[in-house]
């Protein structure tokens, strides 16, 4: 008979997996996490989780939180979403993100733009060297004819379906799904003005590193990046740690990076001061013009 026939041999077979763990879930609490970033202390640990191929995470954050995406094995593709998490209306822009900073290609010191002008999170370190901030995720039927399965369910999941049964846990949906940043895969634009896929520019263990500016969402996907000719579908282990850091102001060096920098820095003070949904931060860390 199985050892689940009765609901009380269910109960303990339920029961004894509780000591069962796997590589591919979150460390639960985060302050487990093991082999963590220089100089973060596990008590500040708020995720940890590494995902596989063809795998995706989601999870709320709040402001001053920095996130470390490791490409364990040198071959992985993050693509990311990022929303206001106290109003979720407001999310990611790629074109404002690269229109704005007058440049395509993403590296330490540059701003994730919302579409209002905000800046969801910066980039803090990055030993990869290589990322795409042109080409979006890939979609069920591109999967279909590339692998000859796409959905969500089966052996080759797409990245936009990936992030569609993410968001749904925050109440989000398809239409709320824009165009996003690949991570750890490079795409340059030619002379002739065509894309040019050079995939991972990095090697096992590089990492990028964000710090939310606004409490945000973020969704990560681990899968082949749109362009990547290859016909086996390949996506190594990407580890997502996240800790307690230090909300940003006036003295970071990144508002005065560039006038670009600044106002976007700068509406980004502003709403936290004004909107109850958001957060507040303290009158004193504004600059005088803001204070009232």
């Amino acid at each position: 008979m199985s050892e689940t026939a009765t609901p009380e041999e269910a109960r303990a077979h339920a029961r004894s997996q509780a000591a069962v763990s796997t590589w591919d879930q979150a460390t639960i609490p985060a302050t487990a996490a093991t082999d963590l970033p220089e100089g973060v202390e596990a008590g500040s640990v708020v995720w940890d989780e590494t995902i596989g191929t063809g795998g995706c995470a989601v999870r709320a954050l709040a402001r001053g939180t920095a996130v470390r995406l490791t490409d364990l094995r040198g071959d992985a593709c993050a693509n990311v979403l990022v929303y206001n998490a106290g109003r979720t209306t407001e999310r990611l822009n790629v074109a404002d993100t690269v229109k704005v900073q007058w440049q395509a290609y993403l590296g330490t010191g540059a701003l994730l733009l919302s579409d209002m002008g905000r800046v969801l999170m910066s980039i803090r370190a990055d030993t990869a060297g290589g990322h795409d901030a042109l080409c979006g995720a890939s979609n069920a039927a591109r999967n279909a004819a590339r692998y000859g399965r796409g959905g969500v369910h089966g052996p080759f999941p797409d990245a936009r379906d990936r992030f569609a049964v993410a968001l749904a846990k925050y109440g989000l949906g398809r239409r709320d799904i824009v165009p996003n940043v690949n991570f750890f895969k490079s795409v340059r634009v030619g002379p002739d003005g065509g894309l040019r896929f050079e995939g991972s520019q990095g090697t096992e263990g590089s990492y990028v590193e964000l710090l939310a500016e606004l409490p945000v969402i973020v969704v990560v996907a681990n899968t082949p990046h749109v362009l990547d000719p290859r016909p086996q579908y390949a996506a190594t282990e990407l580890r997502i740690t996240a800790w307690r850091d230090a909300p940003t102001g006036p003295d970071d060096p990144l508002w005065s990076s560039s006038p670009e920098a600044e106002r976007a820095f700068l509406n980004t003070e502003d709403l936290l001061r004004s909107d109850p949904y958001v957060g507040s931060v303290p009158t004193g860390a504004l600059p005088a013009g803001l204070q009232s």
